[in-house]
């Protein structure tokens, strides 16, 4: 291990986190890791990762500390809760936040923690899934100041292919928004798609071949509209609630900025739909099954 590189930490080791972490042992980075549920992080400190006890053990000895979490209260606790980030942070270091969270929270939190500790914030959400955490291939949007993003760059491109600075705190957030946006409306619309192939005697199973390189053509198509032709909904790469929480914040943002987005507000409602019938935690190829019914 290079001993420019910067020590690390890590709080939330889940579907992203995990290959994230894997990730950057790869690369040379010392690693602590911390998890709600400790033995996720088994696997890690196999590889040679530090398990610490707290998320303010995170920033012990560490220069940056990473967070992927599960939505903005989960982030707020684990910064700013018992044993939080905050009590152990201090002025130089710098949190990196990977999750999706609204953006005036983030700015909110983002001042309360350098107001109390004097750690930066970055706020870096990713776009790509869980095989793009694994093969380093993230998309990444960030917020805040250029000299912290310049810090952070080593890190971010161990993860990602492109890095993209939005602007100042939260920016980050507003363009990870507009993504998920974009996947759900896009992965409702596949699915009525397949649905309705189906129903037409349409072998869907060549719908992602047959449009492929056309302007109906995306990522979202090629991976799930061959998942929904063949009801493959395991193993489970990304979850209908994490779709359902940023559509809502897409939502919430959107009244805050007095800005109209009628699409998402209806995947908002269809998403819950979806949700309410058993499949909060489940894939979104599970999409299909809402317009399949029972015909």
């Amino acid at each position: 291990m290079s001993d420019s590189l910067p020590s690390l930490g890590f709080a939330g080791i889940g579907l992203m986190g995990l290959p994230m972490c894997r990730r950057l042992l790869a690369a040379g980075f010392a690693l602590t890791v911390w998890n709600r549920s400790p033995e996720k992080c088994a696997e890690l400190v196999s590889a040679g990762a530090r398990l610490a006890a707290s998320p303010a053990e995170l920033c012990r000895d560490n220069d940056m500390v990473l967070l992927c979490l599960a939505d903005t209260a989960v982030v707020r606790e684990v910064v700013f809760g018992e044993q939080g980030i905050a009590l152990g942070g201090h002025r130089g270091q710098l949190l990196i936040d990977l999750s999706s969270l609204e953006p005036a929270a983030t700015r909110e939190m983002a001042a309360e923690l350098a107001a109390l500790s004097g750690m930066a914030w970055l706020d870096a959400p990713v776009s790509g899934g869980t095989s793009g955490a694994e093969a380093g291939t993230l998309a990444i949007m960030v917020g805040g100041e250029a000299t912290d993003l310049q810090r952070a760059q080593p890190i971010l491109l161990a993860l990602g292919q492109r890095v993209t600075h939005m602007g100042g705190v939260g920016a980050g957030q507003v363009t990870k928004a507009c993504n998920q946006m974009i996947v759900a409306c896009n992965a409702l619309v596949i699915a009525e798609v397949v649905a309705l192939a189906e129903r037409s005697g349409v072998d869907t199973a060549l719908l992602a071949e047959a449009l492929a390189g056309g302007f109906a053509d995306s990522k979202p198509l090629q991976i799930l509209a061959p998942e929904m032709a063949q009801s493959r909904f395991e193993p489970i790469k990304w979850h209908v609630r994490t779709l359902l929480k940023d559509l809502d914040g897409a939502v919430k943002f959107s009244r805050e900025q007095g800005s109209a987005i009628p699409l998402s507000g209806l995947a908002a409602q269809l998403m819950r739909l979806h949700a309410s019938q058993g499949y909060l935690e489940k894939d979104p190829a599970t999409l299909v099954e809402l317009y399949r019914g029972k015909a």
